[in-house]
């Protein structure tokens, strides 16, 4: 392995080993080594000789705001909140189609929203399941392999972590050795990432190139929180009585997952709440079917253990609430034990005999047998075999007899360790979250860090391989994931629109959902808003058909709205079609029935149940503000990186970017600003942060105006609220 410490000689010794045909690989989201990336790409706009490919997904910037007022409000937040990250110089001429003719990028998955109306980005969009991502890259050639990692020691070694992302590049790293291609692996130190542990931990020697210095370090990458909204809350509280006590969870990032792990704390930490909210709703009366069959309402007794694609930040709320701390070994005798009840952690006799049963070890012991014991926790460290002898760290010897009575008796007196080691509570294959977040993992004790267990998509977003084990670390798994929008036969659609134009992407998503179907107690929640938008844009999440689909039909299972659980699995199209109609809002169920009517998939004369037509806003909206007045249900449940003034800032300039989206939207944003856009002391500490409090000119006082009205809107709403 060479070290080097400027980019742009990195750059060159590249070129000098695989030449100027760089298909250049790069892990999504986080582990993207910019520094590095940003020397490639100023090399091949200085020679067009240089055929550049980058090869990757979740390309991340500092937003930029498209309007004058959204720049006076993001610049001063984005400089607190993203410091000295540097941005991927492509990225930016990409979004601006500027990309030089000899520079291609292709993602996987794309931030989700951002190029719906870029044709050379969709053009460019690579559509494949994340566990085919290694795959297609190296069929597409890639030669040249980078990311961010971590230096450290493992055992007194020296080890080098993956940290954020083990996600591709453990199966990429190995394609490439393996065939031998003529490749460059590249290691970029970021002395800010943690630390990680599990399959992420690789020697030094998989890396041809290590570039190291200070000045390459810089902050993370982190994703501000956004609020949750009632209807959020809503469907995570029906996700949270899906969840079993003992069984394994994953969950994707954003609000819709904040307000699961919240609704999870809620019922861990606070039951009496947690069950009463239940109750106001309607939903223990409603759905106590599912919940029994399914779930549960009680707090976590034996805890959950997480396996999920991407480790967010509300698996550090879980963790530290204990609700995921359900540990799991790779190893399938101690497993099998663990799940039949046969043993538990606590190291005991009848650990050595479930472990003779299940043919892990032999009763004469022998070396690896040994080695076996200690690396679980069996045995305590320092005993080995040597000579045909146990010998302990004191230097006395024993027999390694399990058969003969005095020499198992003397084994389990002096041998035994307290408690099974190497068990993990998390399996995961990236991380992205706020800085908080990457805060709380450097400060985390080894010891707990070594039960996040980072490895390959491949051994998180599948079971083929491993599949044995992996059916009983996932027992009563729930694969809870996000949709736009569900079809009256229960297809998803997550990542495209029926134009072609791509959202974001597949992912993981899929893999997951075919998992829950091949697990015998396992299940996918897919979580979807009955409506979109507002006013003339309203629409609604649930449709008769739709033009693309991310989900089939045939793996339709748990569909969950604000409005509640549609339990799809194994049930008719007209069973699954009305399912689903008594899941929407109520400005759309009519609509829906008669469609579904016309093409007869539900007979002329089937009706909802009553309680199924009345899906209106305001009936969840009167409970959960009652119990927002005692303190439940914040806006931001684990708190922002925007100050109360940008929070209600940033709120106001969303209502007035929808009004001046319409002719009619325009004139009622003006109206306002003319009545109750006065510059006045109530409205001044919004106006000084956006500097528009003494406004030069027509243009700024016009802009303060609207603001000032839409803050005062913004106010009296959150009074209203009780918030």
């Amino acid at each position: 392995m060479q070290i080097l410490s400027d980019p742009d000689a990195c750059v060159e010794a590249v070129i000098e080993r695989v030449g100027k045909r760089i298909r250049l690989g790069t892990p999504l989201g986080l582990g993207k080594p910019n520094v590095l990336l940003n020397a490639f790409y100023r090399r091949a706009k200085a020679d067009p000789d240089l055929d550049l490919h980058i090869l990757t997904a979740l390309t991340l910037e500092r937003p930029r705001g498209h309007s004058e007022l959204e720049e006076r409000f993001l610049g001063p937040f984005a400089e607190r909140v993203w410091g000295d990250y540097p941005d991927p110089d492509y990225e930016r001429d990409r979004a601006a189609g500027e990309l030089p003719p000899n520079v291609r990028v292709m993602e996987f998955y794309l931030y989700a929203g951002k190029y719906l109306k870029n044709d050379a980005v969709q053009r460019d969009y690579i559509s494949t399941n994340y566990t085919y991502v290694a795959r297609d890259l190296f069929d597409r050639g890639v030669n040249v392999l980078c990311q961010e990692v971590r230096p450290g020691e493992v055992g007194g070694c020296e080890a080098i972590s993956l940290s954020c992302n083990p996600d591709v590049s453990l199966d990429l790293v190995h394609a490439l050795r393996t065939a031998g291609r003529e490749a460059v692996v590249i290691g970029v130190v970021n002395e800010e990432l943690p630390f990680m542990y599990g399959d992420a931990v690789v020697p030094p020697g998989t890396f041809d190139l290590l570039l190291q210095s200070p000045e390459l370090s810089h902050r993370l990458f982190g994703t501000p929180k956004t609020s949750v909204s009632d209807a959020e809350y809503m469907i995570g509280l029906y996700a949270s009585t899906l969840i079993r006590d003992g069984g394994e969870l994953q969950i994707g990032i954003g609000s819709l997952g904040d307000a699961l792990v919240y609704a999870l704390r809620l019922r861990h930490e606070h039951n009496d709440i947690y069950l009463e909210a239940l109750e106001q709703l309607g939903i223990t009366e409603r759905y106590a079917d599912e919940i029994e069959r399914l779930g549960g309402t009680a707090p976590f007794q034996h805890g959950l253990f997480a396996a999920t694609e991407m480790l967010v930040d509300g698996f550090m709320h879980l963790i530290d609430a204990g609700i995921v701390k359900r540990r799991v070994y790779d190893d399938l005798p101690l497993t099998r034990l663990l799940n039949r009840g046969e043993i538990t952690e606590s190291v005991t006799p009848a650990t050595l005999d479930g472990l003779l049963r299940e043919r892990a070890i032999a009763p004469l012991l022998d070396a690896e047998d040994v080695a076996y014991l200690v690396h679980w926790g069996v045995f305590r460290p320092g005993i080995r075999w040597e000579g045909g002898k146990l010998v302990l760290p004191d230097g006395a010897q024993l027999s390694p007899s399990l058969a003969a009575a005095d020499a198992r008796a003397a084994i389990e007196q002096r041998c035994l360790g307290q408690r099974l080691a190497h068990g993990c509570i998390v399996h995961a294959g990236f991380f992205l979250g706020p800085e908080s977040f990457y805060q709380w993992l450097r400060d985390m004790p080894d010891e707990q860090r070594q039960q996040i267990n980072m490895r390959s998509v491949t051994r998180i977003n599948q079971l083929y391989g491993h599949e044995e084990l992996d059916r009983l670390h996932r027992r009563d798994a729930r694969f809870v994931n996000t949709g736009m929008m569900v079809t009256l036969s229960g297809a998803v659609v997550s990542d495209g629109l029926d134009s072609g134009a791509v959202v974001s992407g597949v992912g993981g998503q899929y893999n997951f959902v075919a998992m829950a179907h091949a697990l015998p107690d396992g299940h996918s929640i897919l979580q979807i808003r009955a409506t979109h938008g507002s006013g003339e844009k309203l629409s609604s999440g649930v449709r008769f058909n739709y033009g693309h689909t991310t989900i089939p039909r045939h793996q339709r299972d748990l569909i969950i709205t604000e409005y509640g659980i549609a339990d799809l699995r194994g049930k008719t199209d007209e069973e699954v079609a009305l399912s689903l109609v008594g899941v929407a809002d109520h400005r759309f169920q009519g609509e829906l029935l008669e469609q579904a009517r016309r093409v007869g998939k539900v007979a002329r004369d089937a009706e909802l149940p009553l309680w199924k037509r009345g899906n209106r806003p305001e009936g969840y909206a009167r409970p959960l503000a009652q119990l927002k007045a005692r303190g439940f249900f914040p806006a931001f449940p684990f708190g922002t990186d925007l100050t109360e003034v940008e929070a209600v800032l940033g709120k106001a300039l969303m209502r007035l970017k929808d009004k001046i989206d319409s002719a009619k939207g325009t004139i009622e944003a003006m109206a306002d600003a003319v009545v109750d856009g006065a510059l006045e002391d109530d409205v001044r500490p919004y106006l000084e942060r956006m500097g528009l409090w003494q406004p030069d000119g027509l243009k700024e006082t016009l802009y303060a105006r609207l603001i000032a009205a839409e803050v005062r809107a913004e106010l009296e709403a959150r009074e209203s609220a009780g918030a």
